[in-house]
């Protein structure tokens, strides 16, 4: 067997400073392995299978260093070590979104030389038993390179290299539209009653008892596949739609970014875009770049005739999202007017040009960005095929190889292969998949974080999540809501576990969108968690407003008092405090007008409900609510009954 290190283990990655440092991999059954990283040295001998670890001592923040492995007559040379601050960032897909896709994404990719942050991103993969490899490689943070990083891990891990000035490493082993049960350990749901059934279920369905749904399944999954409409052939190139010749003078107008079911064209199809740019002089000979930004589902992108690429849902689950950039030599950019048309293809849910708008220019690949032509806005649109509104939604997975919401699947083949890497912490933002079991997710999600933390052997290590944003439509009226219920859930963990915290971003979200772009928001309310916990900033503020104890008063009023309020709390906006609602012993709730009452407190009154029973605060899909703390941070919601477990609920004296 050669001389093999395990994953992480590669030039320009980052090891935790001042902690002991796992160190390991394979080699020869029975060979010794010594590791050198500057000053220090340990060794190893590998086992039966070939596998050996150590463990170096702590040391301080340093680098650039060499890591250094010798087995027998091998060696590997590891070159750009450097020692700082490593967090492991997971979840669903607000935790995947790239720089590329969010807020101001030009203007950041732009800015991002920081040859101290570095991310290791994690390949996608699944698997049904623990892996000891998985893909990836680590990428210094550079304008090239951060339009795929992580976009909250990379917010994150910016604060805190401004704020520590050590390099920082962002381990982003993440996976969109992924559940919990997906990312925790086979003995991690054993171990808790609630949860062991996940299991018994997947043995089952795994099994020779199985078979027959799994043959209905797949005959499930057939029938709609051959249902759903298809691309009958790209009929627009034929008639020449791609060509700048074409008159589309008569095509209607569409203002881009957007679905086109939003802009009224409510089907699924084929749709082209097309616009004309005008190429200035200078650029002519220099090689174009043209950014088109994500098309939902498959595009097929021109420039002035010429075809450029493609790319759809069988090449990337997530191609959708992903903005297209191409390049065209320097050899055929001509000055004067030229045309760009897209072919977007999407035969269920939305489709378009969805942007963002600062990912859609076109420019020469050394301009500075104050050179790009804006593509954004008023595009020709033509419709190629029309599929009526496609109603059909895709059967729901059942567990198996291939799905990646099977327990287990993501621990076992993105987590497993990083156990026992030297850590400060991890980073979690999920939720959106488990809302429609929210309940559950009150033992669900504290398991998980206790079952990480088991697997990686170093204590308590810090945890910080990101609570659900706010998202759809606004209720005039207070109502029942399962991202409201799973909130709570999330609000709730912070009293079972030490070293905890949460980034409330019920202020931050978009009401037609499940993945807000303001990523930077996020990155910066989990950095504070972490400065103000981790790294004792004083300055630093680690949580939201919380909900800490409520007392009864005259005439049926309510105190609600909070914890961390960070120098008192305030309204946000002009007009009155919103978002509080009482309900009797009958649950039905009413609006409750509200006041504050010194620094850390809210007092509440219900001419409906003259004997309350319980408080909500923020509880709807998308409230309208506005209390935060001094720092600007926003009150997290809530929902708790009067008296309420933990609270001392007691009348005022």
């Amino acid at each position: 067997m050669n001389l093999q290190l395990a994953s992480l283990f590669q030039d320009h990655m980052v090891l935790q400073r001042d902690r002991p440092l796992p160190v390991w991999g394979w080699c020869q059954p029975g060979g010794q392995a010594t590791v050198r990283l500057g000053p220090v040295q340990a060794t190893a001998r590998a086992g039966h299978d070939g596998r050996w670890q150590t463990t170096l001592p702590p040391q301080p923040a340093a680098g650039p260093l060499t890591l250094t492995v010798q087995a027998g007559a091998e060696a590997i040379q590891i070159e750009d070590v450097w020692l700082g601050e490593v967090w492991l960032a997971s979840g669903q897909s607000n935790m995947e979104m790239k720089v590329n896709a969010c807020r101001d994404a030009a203007r950041e990719i732009d800015g991002a030389t920081h040859a101290g942050i570095r991310v290791f991103t994690t390949a996608r993969v699944i698997a049904l038993a623990p892996q000891q490899r998985v893909g990836g490689r680590w990428e210094v943070c550079t304008p090239a390179t951060v339009g795929a990083f992580t976009a909250a891990g990379y917010f994150f891990a910016r604060e805190l290299h401004r704020e520590l000035g050590v390099a920082v490493g962002i381990i982003d082993s993440s996976w969109g539209g992924t559940v919990a049960e997906a990312w925790t350990s086979r003995a991690g749901l054993l171990g808790h009653p609630a949860h062991r059934g996940f299991i018994d279920r997947l043995d089952r369905l795994l099994g020779p008892e199985g078979q027959n749904e799994r043959d209905a399944f797949a005959k499930v999954l057939a029938d709609w596949q051959a249902a759903i409409p298809q691309d009958a052939g790209n009929q627009g190139e034929a008639d020449g739609w791609h060509r700048p010749s074409t008159d589309d003078s008569t095509w209607k107008t569409m203002d881009l970014p957007t679905g086109w079911q939003v802009a009224g064209c409510d089907i699924s199809g084929v749709f082209w875009f097309r616009r004309t740019v005008e190429i200035p002089a200078s650029w002519a000979g220099r090689e174009l770049e043209v950014r088109v930004g994500a098309c939902d589902k498959r595009d097929y992108t021109y420039y002035d005739g010429r075809f450029l690429g493609s790319l759809g849902q069988e090449d990337s689950p997530d191609a959708w999202r992903t903005p297209r950039v191409y390049r065209i030599s320097g050899a055929d950019v001509k000055a004067g007017p030229r045309v760009i048309a897209v072919r977007v293809f999407s035969n269920i849910y939305q489709g378009g040009m969805i942007g963002p708008r600062d990912a859609m220019w076109v420019a020469p690949v050394d301009a500075a960005p104050e050179e790009r032509l804006a593509i954004d806005g008023a595009w020709r649109y033509r419709i190629e095929q029309n599929f009526g509104k496609v109603e059909s939604a895709p059967p729901p997975a059942m567990y198996g190889p291939t799905n990646p919401n099977t327990p287990t699947v993501l621990f076992n083949a993105m987590i497993a292969p990083m156990i026992p890497y030297a850590l400060k912490g991890f980073l979690w933002y999920q939720g959106e998949s488990n809302a429609s079991r929210p309940v559950e997710y009150r033992t669900l999600f504290p398991n998980l974080i206790h079952d990480w933390r088991r697997v990686f052997g170093q204590g308590d290590l810090a945890f910080y999540w990101v609570q659900l944003a706010n998202y759809m439509g606004i209720r005039e009226q207070p109502s029942e809501s399962n991202w409201a219920v799973l909130r709570e859930a999330q609000r709730l963990a912070l009293d079972l576990l030490p070293q905890a915290g949460m980034a409330v971003i019920i202020d931050i979200g978009e009401a037609g969108d499940i993945h807000p772009k303001n990523k930077q928001d996020v990155g910066r309310r989990l950095a504070g968690c972490a400065l103000a916990y981790d790294y004792g900033h004083a300055s630093a503020v680690g949580s939201s407003p919380l909900p800490r104890r409520a007392t009864c008063g005259d005439g049926g009023s309510i105190l609600v008092r909070f914890k961390e309020v960070a120098g008192g709390l305030t309204v946000r906006g002009d007009g009155p405090l919103r978002g509080f609602a009482l309900a009797g012993a009958d649950r039905v709730f009413h609006w409750a007008d509200a006041a504050l009452e010194g620094t850390d407190a809210v007092r509440l009154r219900c001419g409906a409900v003259p004997a309350p029973h319980w408080i909500r605060y923020a509880w709807a899909d998308n409230p309208v609510c506005n209390l935060a703390g001094g720092s600007g941070l926003p009150a997290s919601p809530f929902e708790a009954a009067i008296p309420c477990g933990d609270w001392l609920a007691e009348t005022e004296s």
